[in-house]
Order: structure tokens, then C-alpha cells, then sequence
């Protein structure tokens, strides 16, 4: 072996043996970081230290480590960087955690967390704080832009802006690397205005059909006809119901007030539906809220496609849309705008929101009701009638669908189990 010759494993891949400048051979094992696709070099030792075999069984064990994730040569880099003293970004982030995201119990902790375990430890994550710059930053958000999207990488700045200025607070020597100018898209083009047309609410009602969608169904049914929001619908609880009166407290309301939400004779029929157990009325097993949102909304998109009438064209949408058409479908059935909005929990401005304590119960009945009457109207509207109840649609000779509600006093399963 002449220097600088490197001798290749045969069937351990990325093992090999390497003669170094001084004449010594060192084991090392070369591997791509399964989650930046970099590859690294990872040094096992020198040979008289290590015998061949005891080398490649390091090498085997550490090719296990790198199938579950794991990052060798950067533990290596990140240990070295703190016995130096120095904080490293994965250190930052778990401060900020703990002492502030958890700290102050945000609604939002599990998607913070979520999103630094995802985009920022990988790319960054083993960098000295101190020595962070705005190429790491640049480079950080490119790489989540090319894989996910532009509005992820906001999404991500915006958490890492937050984090940064929380450490800056408490180091006189840190200079925040993040300037004007580096989010890559502008506000005005993450607005959404997207709301369902009728054809498309019919395809969905007929998607959401429950020997079709499941659970998740009935929840995106909930979202249209009550206009709350996703995470308050999946964690709706058998015990914030009481009778046809549902209260979401202020800690699960994205704007920290509670909301009396009355449940019309519609929603508590799709309520009475779902398993009867445990307090999560969406829970796959009642003890948590719903989750596997990205699976089943791919899954119901997949069947809305199959039941739009081939004279719409498809358009994708988010479930936060079903939010923004039940406000508009609220205008559309007469439903005065200050009422709407305190139907989704919006704060209303101005003196009326500072000194008009009346919790609007019954108006907001009357508004869900009417919004209730409009989609059954509008499901009923085609050549084959979607009827709002589950029952598969039936061909039908057009006559004018009744829209009568039920009366709000009517007793339920759903009242009667809960109460």
C-alpha cells in the first residue's frame, strides 16, 4: 500500500483503509447524512489501535446508527464544539423550548418542535451559535424551499427568527443573522381567498361519505357547518358539550377566548355517529385528538376528484378554505357580518368589542342554522341528489328540496349521551 492509497471494503460499503502522509493507516468509513444527503467521513482509528476486525465491526455498528438517522462524523464535530465551551444551535433550540415555548404553554409547541427536529438540526443544528451567519441561514431556507415549498421556508424563518431574538435577549455578543429581505414570498401572496363552489362542496360532501372518509369525514363535515378550526374540531371533547352547546375553551382557541359554539340538529346527527368512547369524540381510540391529517386529506382529495363533474376543473385547496367558505356562505344566507365573525371566535374591534359582553348564543344558533339550511340547499341542487344526512345519494326527479331545520329544542342521541 503506497501513501495515499485507499483500500475499499468488498462488502461492507464505504469501509476502507487509508495510508496517510506520516505512513500510518487509518480505518474510516464514508456515508451519506440520510437527512442533508451530504456525505461525511467518519474516522475509526488508527491501525495498530485497531485490529481489521475489530475496525469493520466498528464500522458495521455505525452503518446500523446511520440506517436510523444518525450523524457520526457531526456527533463528533458537535461534541468537540462544546467542550470548547461554545453553545451550538441544537443547544439554543433546547433552551428555547423548555424555557420559553413550553414555559409559557403555547398551543403551537408540537409544531415548533416538529419543525426544528425536521428542517433546522439537520442543516444547522451542529453549528456554533455564535458563529452563525446569514449564508447558513440563506442556506438553510433554500433547502427547505427546494424540497417543501417557499411558504415552508417563511414558515421555518419565522421560528428561527424567534428563537434567535429569544437567545439574543440573553447574550450581550450574539448578533442576530437574520435581515429584511430573506422570507421568500411576500404576505400579499400568502393570503388565500379560496372558497368551495357548489359543484366542489357537493363532490366533498359526496367524499365524505362515512363508509368512505371515516372519521375524517365527519370532521371535515363539523369544519363546514360549524366554521371552526381544524385543531379545535379535532379536539373537541365529550365533555365541553353540554346539551346542543358546545364551549371550546379559551386555552384551545387560537386567540385565547372561549367560544360557545351551538350545535345544530345536522352537526349533532354527524356527532351521534362516531365510536362511542372516550372523552375525544375524534380520537381513534377517544383518549387524544384526531391526527393523521396529511394522509386522509390526500386520501379525500384522491375521491373529490373521482366526484367533481368533469365541467369543473380541480383546484387544490386547504382545510382552513372550509373556514373562509362557511364565512361566505354565512353572507350568502343573510347572516348579518358582526354575527359571522363571532361565530368563528374573530375579535371584534373598536368599542362594540370592548364593552358588549352579550355572548350572542342564540343569534349565533340562528346564523349556523341558516348556514346548515344553505348547504342542504346546495347539496340538493344537483341531478343526483346529495341528501345531508348519510344515506347514498339517490336518483331522484328534480323537485325543491325541503330546507326546513329541526327544531333547536329537539332532543338528540348526542344531547342524551352527553348530558
Amino acid at each position: 500500500m503506497s501513501r495515499g492509497d485507499i483500500l475499499w471494503d468488498t462488502d461492507l460499503n464505504g469501509f476502507s483503509a487509508r495510508k496517510l502522509a506520516s505512513g500510518k493507516v487509518t480505518y474510516g468509513l464514508k456515508y451519506v447524512n440520510s437527512k442533508t444527503g451530504k456525505q461525511r467521513w467518519l474516522s475509526l482509528g488508527l491501525h495498530g489501535a485497531l485490529t481489521p476486525e475489530l475496525a469493520r465491526r466498528r464500522a458495521e455498528i455505525e452503518r446500523g446508527r446511520i440506517a436510523g438517522g444518525a450523524d457520526p462524523q457531526g456527533e463528533k464535530e458537535e461534541q468537540r464544539t462544546r467542550r470548547k465551551g461554545i453553545i451550538t444551535v441544537n443547544d439554543l433550540l433546547d433552551r428555547h423550548l423548555t424555557q420559553y415555548v413550553e414555559a409559557r404553554g403555547l398551543r403551537s409547541q408540537s409544531d415548533i418542535k416538529r419543525i426544528f427536529d425536521k428542517y433546522v438540526r439537520p442543516e444547522i443544528g451542529k453549528d456554533a451559535v455564535n458563529a452563525l451567519r446569514r449564508s447558513h441561514i440563506v442556506r438553510l431556507l433554500d433547502a427547505v424551499a427546494a424540497k417543501h415549498g417557499p411558504a415552508m421556508a417563511d414558515h421555518v424563518l419565522a421560528h428561527v427568527r424567534k428563537a434567535l431574538n429569544w437567545y439574543a435577549t440573553r447574550d450581550d455578543e450574539f448578533v442576530v443573522p437574520i435581515v429584511r429581505g430573506m422570507a421568500q414570498t411576500r404576505p400579499k401572496d400568502r393570503a388565500r381567498d379560496r372558497i368551495h363552489a357548489d359543484p366542489e362542496l357537493r363532490a366533498l360532501w359526496k367524499a365524505t361519505e362515512l363508509d368512505v372518509a371515516g372519521v375524517y369525514g365527519t370532521l371535515v363535515r363539523v369544519l363546514l357547518l360549524t366554521g371552526q378550526r381544524r385543531e379545535e374540531v379535532a379536539g373537541m371533547r365529550r365533555s365541553e358539550i353540554e346539551g346542543n352547546v358546545w364551549t371550546i375553551p379559551g386555552g384551545r382557541a387560537k386567540n385565547g377566548r372561549p367560544n360557545v359554539v351551538p350545535l345544530t340538529s345536522e352537526v349533532i346527527a354527524l356527532l351521534d355517529e362516531l365510536p362511542q368512547y372516550g372523552d375525544f369524540l375524534f380520537g381513534r381510540t377517544g383518549e387524544s385528538p384526531f391526527g393523521g391529517f396529511s394522509r386522509c386529506k390526500e386520501s379525500l382529495d384522491r375521491q373529490m376528484k373521482l366526484e367533481l363533474p368533469s365541467s369543473c376543473q380541480w383546484k387544490p385547496w386547504v382545510v382552513h378554505d372550509l373556514r373562509r367558505s362557511a364565512r361566505s356562505l354565512m353572507a350568502r344566507a343573510g347572516v348579518r357580518p358582526d354575527i359571522a365573525e363571532r361565530v368563528l371566535n374573530h375579535i371584534i374591534g373598536g368599542v362594540q368589542g370592548v364593552y358588549d359582553r352579550h355572548h350572542y348564543t342564540e343569534e349565533k344558533r340562528e346564523a349556523l342554522e341558516a348556514l346548515g339550511r344553505l348547504v342542504k340547499r346546495i347539496l340538493g341542487q344537483a341531478d343526483n341528489v346529495v341528501r345531508l344526512d348519510r344515506s347514498r345519494p339517490t336518483v331522484t326527479e328534480p323537485t325543491a328540496p325541503s330546507i326546513e331545520a329541526e327544531s333547536p329544542g329537539a332532543e338528540t342521541g348526542l344531547s342524551r349521551r352527553i348530558v
